[in-house]
């Protein structure tokens, strides 16, 4: 996920869950981390998804906010995806906060050849 503060551009990896009913990205995080405070300046963020297999890749532009649910609401989607998760959970639940990430739209890359862009509705 990427973010920008005064023109400065900052990238980290983050685990996310994607939820294809409401179309929204959510991630946890400490609230005293520093890409919170880079929230509350510039909202605007970035993201791409690392390749499990060849170049197949997701990128996408959007809009960061707390989220009104807690991790722990989407806890089965986390763990589904990633189940080590279950222990980030169990230990640190209580002092993560849940982002999440609404877009409209995003680039779907299979291969070199097969790139498109997608509509979400």
């Amino acid at each position: 996920m990427a973010t920008s503060v005064n023109n400065l551009p900052n990238v980290r990896i983050v685990n996310f869950y994607f939820e294809d009913l409401t179309n929204t990205l959510f991630f946890a995080t400490f609230g005293s981390n520093d890409k919170v405070k880079e929230f509350e300046i510039n909202s605007n963020v970035a993201f791409t998804t690392i390749p499990h297999h060849g170049n197949e890749h997701v990128k996408a532009r959007g809009t960061v906010q707390k989220s009104n649910r807690t991790i722990f609401e989407v806890a089965e989607g986390f763990i589904n995806k990633i189940p080590d998760y279950k222990n980030t959970i169990e230990q640190a639940g209580e002092s993560l906060v849940l982002f999440e990430i609404k877009f409209s739209t995003a680039i779907v890359t299979l291969d070199f050849e097969n790139i498109t862009d997608i509509t979400l509705k």
